[in-house]
């Protein structure tokens, strides 16, 4: 394994959270992209919901999130975008090159989610001022 650099390919996505996942879903169809992947997920115990929107090359990830949760979006006056994504070639490469360089690596271990059609793996980084910077291996081709 190389560990001598990392091999960021391309943004991967950009996520959003949403307050109202169908109304965002249906204002960026109207910009002209569509949904190419949709999937339920866990968080804290709760369901919440993703959606994939493409549009040419840009990929951006609306999501959901339990109800419990809506809040800290609710009381923001200008939105929200909880991270940035970047393609990688090889997520445990990744994920041990940061790690063993001194990044802020939030989980234990790259974490299977159950989107796409194989599913992908990612990992989030801190950077400086606290942004969350995933890392994301898709298991499978677009």
């Amino acid at each position: 394994m190389d560990t001598k650099k990392l091999s960021i390919t391309k943004i991967q996505h950009v996520g959003i959270p949403t307050i109202n996942l169908n109304k965002s879903q249906e204002f960026y169809e109207s910009l002209g992209f569509t949904n190419v992947m949709s999937s339920n997920f866990e968080h804290d115990g709760s369901q919440g919901k993703a959606v994939m929107m493409k549009s040419g090359e840009i990929l951006m990830e609306i999501y959901q999130l339990p109800e419990s949760e809506l809040d800290m979006i609710r009381q923001r006056k200008n939105g929200i975008i909880d991270h940035i994504a970047f393609d990688v070639e090889d997520i445990d490469q990744a994920f041990y090159y940061l790690k063993g360089n001194g990044y802020m690596v939030i989980e234990d271990t790259p974490v299977y989610l159950p989107f796409w059609k194989n599913g992908c793996r990612y990992f989030t980084i801190l950077g400086p001022d606290g942004e969350r910077i995933e890392f994301n291996q898709i298991l499978d081709e677009l």
